[in-house]
This record gives structure tokens, C-alpha cells and sequence, in this order.
């Protein structure tokens, strides 16, 4: 697909009003009840992406996630143009841009599968090279990671 090779992201504020209209569409958007802020992407240091097209949303955090989890956290992925975009190709090249910003990081992200429609919950990010490493406890949130670093390292030790 000629969008991996020039690239399908750019970056936008957040508070953008394109990316809060996708974000509100996101199953894990927040909905106050006498207030929407203009701010979409949550604390810390972000980075937020968007395709040209406006149909595919992916913001990075940086930030103390209270969970225990550590590492740089996908906080949104939204792709509403499955197809003109092969999710995994938007994720993929969402890790490299990320990679740039933050090198030597982990990268994670939280799936809700009560809330996705999908009999693989996550699957977008494991096509993309991701693996499951865990499982909230409060709310059963699936725990996806990318780690180079570290499966470079297990390799390593492993004689691989």
C-alpha cells in the first residue's frame, strides 16, 4: 500500500476539533455531563496523529500510568477507514514515528473486550507485531505490548 511508504500520519493538536469528533466516536471516550473539554488525549506528554483524510486517529501518552504499567501508551487508535487502511499498517507506522520521539521504549495499550466487536480482541495491534502480557485488575482490560527492546534481549538469552 503506497500510504506506508509516505507515510499515513501527521501530527495535530490535541484539542483539534477533528480528533475530537473521532474521539468521541472511540469506545473508551469520556462523557461528562455539563462540560466537553476541549482536550481529548488525556496527561503527560503526547503525540497526536491523524491521517490527511481525517478517518483514523492514534495518540501516543507519556505519562505515570497509575496502573503499574510503564512504557510510552496508546491512549486512542480509531480507524475508520478499514478500507483505504490496513489498521496494523497504521499502527505499525504509529510505532515508528513514536520510536523516534521515545527510543528504547515499551510501548501498550489497553483493550476493552466487552466494548470491541471483535472475536480477537486486539487483534489490529497483534497483526502489527504485538503480544497480550497481562490483564488489569480492576477492570479486566486487556493488556497489549510492543517491546523491542526487550524481545531482542529474551532472543539474546535464548541463542536466537
Amino acid at each position: 500500500m503506497m500510504f506506508v511508504e509516505m507515510g499515513a500520519w501527521y501530527s495535530i493538536l490535541d484539542g483539534d476539533p477533528r480528533g475530537r469528533r473521532m474521539y468521541d466516536r472511540h469506545y473508551s471516550s469520556v462523557n461528562y455531563r455539563h462540560k466537553r473539554p476541549k482536550l481529548f488525549a488525556g496527561p503527560g506528554e503526547k503525540m497526536v496523529l491523524m491521517t490527511s483524510d481525517s478517518r483514523a486517529l492514534f495518540v501516543w501518552r507519556k505519562f505515570d500510568d497509575l496502573s503499574g504499567q510503564h512504557g510510552i501508551n496508546c491512549a486512542i487508535f480509531r480507524n475508520e477507514a478499514p478500507e483505504l487502511y490496513l489498521s496494523s499498517d497504521l499502527i505499525r507506522e504509529a510505532v515508528r514515528l513514536a520510536a523516534r520521539r521515545w527510543p528504547a521504549r515499551r510501548f501498550y495499550t489497553y483493550v476493552n473486550a466487552r466494548k470491541v466487536r471483535s472475536s480477537n480482541p486486539g487483534y489490529c495491534f497483534k497483526a502489527a507485531g504485538w503480544r497480550e502480557c497481562g490483564v488489569t485488575a480492576s477492570r479486566r482490560l486487556i493488556i497489549l505490548e510492543y517491546d523491542p527492546l526487550r524481545w531482542s534481549l529474551m532472543a539474546q538469552g535464548a541463542g536466537l
